[in-house]
């Protein structure tokens, strides 16, 4: 049996942790899974490149829900922290994410660039 491999271009993780969850992120992790399903931007869709996974605290916890992203960047790990993320911020990262360009700037934490 051999594996079958997706191309990622990058990796959503949406904090599940208590604090978040009191804010919306099950209902924000699932909009945005339906999201990337029906834009064809899920890893396993033909053209689809962006995984999204449920994670546990990512540190923000008076901010959430969090979300962070990491993609290669021409060889580099980039990463972005979100804070407050609604489905619109999401999906604004998602894309972003899948198509190369710049991440947003909204709501965004942690080191600069």
């Amino acid at each position: 049996m051999t594996a079958k491999y997706f191309r990622t271009n990058a990796h959503l993780l949406v904090c599940q942790h208590t604090n978040c969850a009191s804010r919306g992120s099950a209902l924000l992790h699932r909009a945005l899974w339906n999201a990337l399903e029906r834009d064809g931007l899920a890893y396993y869709k033909r053209g689809g490149s962006v995984r999204l996974t449920s994670s546990g605290c990512l540190g923000a916890c008076s901010h959430g829900p969090v979300l962070c992203v990491y993609r290669d960047a021409g060889g580099r790990l980039e990463e972005g922290w979100y804070a407050a993320v609604d489905f619109p911020l999401a999906l604004q990262v998602a894309r972003a994410a899948h198509e190369g360009a710049p991440l947003p700037a909204d709501r965004k934490y942690g080191p600069a660039e």
